[in-house]
């Protein structure tokens, strides 16, 4: 999944890993990412955040899309920083999850996010709403 999202790789992200449940990325904060008070703008952030989510909660096979999600920006980010974000299933029922995912500059947490995701149904399959 990571190797067609040119999106996530567009903007530098690595994948660390990735498997059963969770998930690692990390990316470099560029210079191009701030906003005007000269700290990155939320929107990396939750895309970093997005992306480990994304990569977590398709590592068990199914396509599976985000249903929504939130996130508490805690620290502020600067250009130079390397943001880590590290994505943990907290519970599965039916097609549903719950996802949460940790940034950190360091050992220092910057934001916390929580995803809520969806399986999509297998095509030929039943639809469930």
């Amino acid at each position: 999944m990571f190797d067609a999202d040119v999106a996530s790789r567009g903007l530098g992200i690595e994948l660390v890993s990735a498997g059963e449940g969770v998930a690692v990325a990390r990316m470099r904060v560029a210079a191009t990412m701030l906003n005007g008070h000269a700290i990155a703008h939320g929107g990396f952030v939750f895309l970093l955040a997005d992306t480990a989510f994304a990569l977590a909660c398709n590592s068990r096979g199914p396509v599976t899309v985000a249903a929504g999600a939130e996130i508490s920006f805690v620290r502020p980010v600067r250009a130079g920083d390397l943001l880590v974000a590290r994505a943990a299933e907290r519970t599965r029922y039916g097609r549903s999850g719950i996802y949460d995912v940790t940034v950190t500059r360091d050992d220092e947490v910057v934001a916390e996010f929580r995803g809520r995701s969806r399986a999509l149904p297998r095509p030929g399959g039943p639809s469930a709403g």
